[in-house]
């Protein structure tokens, strides 16, 4: 268990890290090329955060082990919603634009009925894979669309402000307020927070085997919440550094992408069955708590503490729900 619980904190370690480098170098690259960091959150650092549950997922399902992987993805999208979004939120109200909520917003919905209509019939196939795909194709290409038409002046700043006195002319100086420089902050925090999320996932399937946890639930708590927590720390680090544009754009683009990008390659790769217990409990929940969000945000086009609270609290009474019968 010692073991178990070192793995878990230097998860969190490697988690931090890769957060913080990812968001720096993206919005680094976003103020370069006069793109909205709204936008960079809903593609650069959503697929960023997104990889470790395509990766778990894969394996998954080439192991038989269907419900767990859509039992990941369904508590991977309850927990960006009401953990991260109500962590974020408690810990300092976040911002949302009203552009996100009158184009991005109704686009998660609708790919989240979306999912649960392609489940219904108890199966995600190869056709319901190239469906998904199909869609984040058109999502990316609206998404570039949309920024070249209101693409903000591009500015050239460094990744980090130079010190008074500190000799600028050197090689780390260069690559920091290169292209290249930022590009690498964007591919090292997203190998961090692969290998970070990783550690978590199997330091807390670990501690679950040990407690006498059922395997069933492991991927909508300890996967959900293991994997969930890459854009738990994009969005506290984007949330701290001013950018809570980012943290809202990163949870709309992650669980878009968790469906379309994630469940669209998985079932490509090799089709998924569905859990009558899935459809029944789990994919209303998911898309309650989806519906639940825009009223919250609607308000002042922001979610403050209370309603950060209340996300928090149903995802908490959510959790329980699923471990309390097995203590």
């Amino acid at each position: 268990m010692l073991y178990l619980i070192l793995l878990f904190i230097l998860g969190l370690g490697a988690l931090y890290l890769g957060a913080d480098w990812l968001v720096r170098g993206a919005s680094a690259i976003a103020l370069r090329l006069g793109i909205r960091p709204m936008v960079i959150g809903l593609t650069i650092v959503a697929v960023g955060t997104s990889m470790p549950e395509l990766l778990l997922n894969v394996v998954a399902v080439l192991d038989g082990q269907d419900a767990l992987a859509i039992g990941n993805i369904v508590g991977s999208n309850i927990a960006n919603i009401a953990l991260i979004l109500g962590i974020t939120a408690l810990l300092l109200p976040l911002t949302v634009e009203p552009e996100a909520l009158k184009k991005e917003y109704p686009m998660m919905l609708g790919i989240t009925l979306l999912f649960w209509f392609l489940a219904s019939n108890g199966r995600i196939g190869r056709i319901d894979g190239i469906i998904l795909v199909a869609c984040l194709f058109a999502f990316m290409a609206y998404i570039l669309i949309a920024n070249r038409r209101s693409s903000a002046p591009p500015v050239d700043l460094p990744l980090e402000e130079e010190k008074e006195g500190a000799v600028g002319d050197t090689l780390i100086a260069r690559l920091r307020s290169s292209t290249w420089g930022r590009v690498a902050y964007v591919v090292f925090g997203m190998v961090m927070l692969a290998i970070g999320a990783d550690l978590l996932v199997d330091s807390a399937v670990g501690m679950a085997d040990i407690l006498g946890i059922h395997p069933g639930v492991i991927g909508l708590t300890a996967l959900a919440v293991g994997t969930s927590l890459p854009e738990l720390a994009a969005s506290l680090v984007s949330a701290l550094r001013g950018e809570s544009d980012l943290s809202v754009g990163n949870v709309l683009g992650s669980n878009m992408l968790n469906i379309m990008f994630v469940v669209g390659l998985v079932a490509l790769i090799q089709p998924m069955t569905i859990d009558p217990d899935a459809l029944r409990l789990h994919f209303p929940i998911m898309v309650g708590f989806t519906l639940l969000l825009f009223p919250l945000a609607w308000t002042h086009q922001r979610i403050n503490r209370y309603e950060g609270g209340l996300l928090l609290s149903g995802f908490v009474a959510y959790f329980a729900y699923l471990l309390v019968p097995y203590f």
